[in-house]
């Protein structure tokens, strides 16, 4: 079969591979929808290691070409939504992490891309299908559901950790589709003041539509100093990191108020160091948490999702902007995510 991918450390394009084998509690898919992600785009410069020959992809979804002899619930032929992260169940690793992303140490539950070919082939293999894949309803937009397989899932788990509350100050630093889809859980959570940080002029117009109160940029001076002028001294409650680098962080410390939390669910630069000065965090004494966590697994967190914009508790396509249609144009589209055009949030590639 076919597939797009990362031949080695910035060299990507297509390859041939074998059709993946199903075992007995897997399934094999066939993609319908793909949606390259930025952090595709991450592993292909060599930022999860030198991988050779890997395809690439993480976000689908998907008709059920094949199913082991011990699945029960999918059958060839049913569209279903592939989480980004799918356990192992069966390891004693996920009886130690609230979020069931490290089955086997850090990260280990994301074997898409991580551990094994990605989802922007011919075919891509599920492990443990039963508790790993989400039925889409006929009455949701498989558009609507790629959606809530990386970007509402991460998104709103930034909201999780930093267990936002009714009437909460909060800053969500990071304006693509994960921190859009943060801005759009804070206002489900009923936070009341939402301080966005992005400088697009299409994720800005979205942010707004999600609940965002105000966005600020880096380019009009520190941040800290921003959120402290918009909350009139007071400083956010809450502060989600979906975006930016290590300065950016020690900015979102300084921002968050006595007893406030941080929540990362960025990915930083394994070269890079945060440097928090002791003030910024009370001398080590303000109780500011700071909590990271990569994005929950299995289906039944996709199916919840799923659920809600069934319905119509959100609508996640607002993230899509650019659709390309045909298995050929998935180059195309990861490019778009390489270049980053100013118009840009999420691109979608139709197969069929």
């Amino acid at each position: 079969m076919r597939g797009f991918g990362m031949r080695s450390v910035n060299d990507v394009g297509w390859l041939e591979k074998e059709r993946p084998a199903c075992g007995p509690l897997d399934a094999i898919i066939r993609p319908t929808i793909i949606a390259p992600c930025s952090s595709d785009v991450h592993v292909a410069h060599g930022g999860s290691g030198p991988r050779t020959d890997r395809i690439l992809g993480h976000e689908a979804v998907g008709i059920v070409d094949e199913v082991g002899e011990h699945v029960h619930r999918f059958k060839p032929g049913d569209l279903v939504a592939v989480p980004c992260v799918t356990p192992n169940w069966l390891s004693r690793g996920v009886q130690n992490f609230r979020s069931f992303s490290h089955d086997r140490g850090p990260f280990g539950s994301f074997k898409l891309v991580g551990q094994k070919d990605g989802v922007m082939a011919e075919y891509f293999h599920v492990n443990q299908a039963d508790p790993n894949l989400a039925f889409i309803p006929d009455d949701v937009a498989p558009e609507a559901a790629l959606m809530t397989v990386d970007m509402m899932s991460t998104g709103f788990h930034g909201v999780e950790l930093a267990d936002i509350g009714f009437g909460e100050r909060v800053v969500v630093i990071g304006i693509g589709p994960v921190g859009l889809m943060s801005i759009a859980s804070a206002a489900l959570r009923g936070a009341s003041q939402i301080i966005a940080v992005g400088t697009r002029p299409k994720a800005i117009e979205v942010a707004f539509e999600y609940g965002a109160s105000t966005v600020i940029s880096y380019k009009s001076g520190p941040l800290d100093q921003q959120v402290w002028d918009l909350t009139e001294g007071k400083g956010a409650h809450k502060v989600v990191v979906a975006g930016g680098d290590a300065e950016t962080f020690a900015e979102a410390v300084r921002m968050t108020r006595p007893n406030g939390v941080i929540a990362n669910v960025n990915f930083l630069d394994i070269n890079d160091h945060i440097a928090i000065a002791p003030l910024d965090w009370g001398l080590g004494m303000s109780d500011k948490d700071i909590r990271g966590s990569f994005c929950p697994g299995g289906g039944k967190r996709i199916q919840r999702l799923i659920h809600m914009i069934e319905y119509h508790r959100i609508d996640p396509t607002k993230l899509i902007t650019h659709r390309f249609h045909g298995f050929d144009q998935i180059p195309a589209a990861f490019q778009l995510m390489e270049d980053k055009s100013p118009d840009l949030i999420k691109p979608v590639v139709y197969i069929d």
